[in-house]
């Protein structure tokens, strides 16, 4: 009978990690001859009763379980529930694999309890490993490898427009890549088959694959940071399709707050720890910060402040009297006209 499989793995590669559960899978049918049945829970969703009723029996026949536990956080958060959650990593049975899946990508920010499960896994013979999100220059490289895998012909500049278009150029932080991998294959087995054994060509990609432009409220705020119209007005279109209007209100609203500040600080002689003081932040954040703020003349920033809440104003007055998405749409399109666009005409008050 096979050992019993325990894992701990995490990161922002969805595709990653669905591809390492599918290997301990397979790794199960290998030793038994069976394919494993397949049981996946959230952590909010389960208990650690039922946990263990999947995995502390070994199978008399056939394969055994490949127990996924996605997101195991809520079952963390009482000393009773982790102690019994440790009992259990012991139990797993021959013939079967508890694995957890923590999602995302975040860094030094992990809370002490994922790291503290992550550490009884291995301390009970386990493996843990991490699969980050492919980033905005790595993609391209990561589907080549990716298309090498599966003997596919992908050239170079066919690897570029396709991270290009799933959105890998966003470099923003808020961005979600939890699926961009998958979205990235997904594309490339439709082109696989269309182009069948030839190589992938650029124009392949731009024929079949379809701009995917992941919506990040940063990118806007830092697009009005840097008085970029061209770039804040369609992010924030975008952003319009599902997003709350007091929540993109408030958001740029406190840029704007936070670029006035800075610029009064700097304009006084102050440094980054008096900035840090005032707004927080990292500082690569503050830095950027500073930066923005050059952009902008301090009355004009007061006065951008102003017409977004006349923005807000308005837009509730519309959306209460049963006003169109055109109408919000518009709203916003002039307020970016008139006070983020660089040489804007909206008069500065002195």
């Amino acid at each position: 009978m096979i050992a019993p499989v325990i894992a701990y793995y995490r990161g922002g590669d969805g595709y990653a990690l669905d591809k390492a559960v599918l290997a301990i899978a397979k790794r199960l049918e290998q030793a038994t001859g069976e394919a494993p049945e397949r049981w996946r829970e959230q952590g909010k969703e389960t208990s650690t009763s039922a946990i263990a009723e999947h995995v502390s029996t070994a199978p008399m026949f056939g394969g055994g379980t490949v127990a996924v536990i996605t997101d195991p956080g809520p079952l963390l958060r009482s000393k009773e529930s982790r102690e019994t959650l440790e009992k259990i990593l012991g139990a797993v049975a021959p013939g079967n694999a508890l694995v957890f899946i923590e999602q995302g990508d975040a860094g030094d920010k992990r809370a002490a309890m994922y790291r503290t499960l992550e550490a009884a896994v291995i301390k009970a013979g386990g493996e843990a490993r991490d699969f980050p999100a492919p980033k905005a220059g790595n993609l391209q490289g990561w589907l080549g490898n990716v298309a090498q895998e599966r003997g596919l012909k992908l050239d170079r500049e066919a690897a570029a427009e396709l991270s290009r278009r799933v959105g890998a150029f966003v470099t923003e932080n808020d961005v979600d890549r939890q699926r961009m991998g998958a979205l990235a294959v997904s594309e490339l087995d439709k082109l696989a088959l269309y182009r069948g054994q030839e190589p992938i060509r650029k124009e392949d990609v731009e024929a079949l694959v379809a701009e995917v432009i992941p919506d990040s409220i940063w990118a806007l705020t830092d697009a009005i940071g840097r008085r970029d119209a061209a770039k804040a007005g369609p992010q924030l279109d975008r952003l319009l399709e599902g997003t709350a209007i007091p929540i993109l209100v408030t958001v740029l609203h406190r840029r704007l707050r936070e670029l006035l500040i800075v610029a009064d600080i700097v304009a006084r002689g102050g440094r980054n720890p008096d900035i840090m003081k005032a707004v927080g932040g990292a500082p690569y954040r503050l830095q950027k910060l500073v930066d923005q703020a050059t952009s902008w003349a301090p009355a004009e920033l007061a006065d951008a402040m102003e017409g977004l809440l006349e923005l807000d104003a308005t837009l509730k007055g519309a959306t209460d009297a049963g006003g169109t998405e055109r109408q919000v749409r518009l709203a916003f399109a002039v307020w970016v006209r008139d006070h983020v666009a660089r040489g804007a005409s909206s008069p500065i008050r002195r």
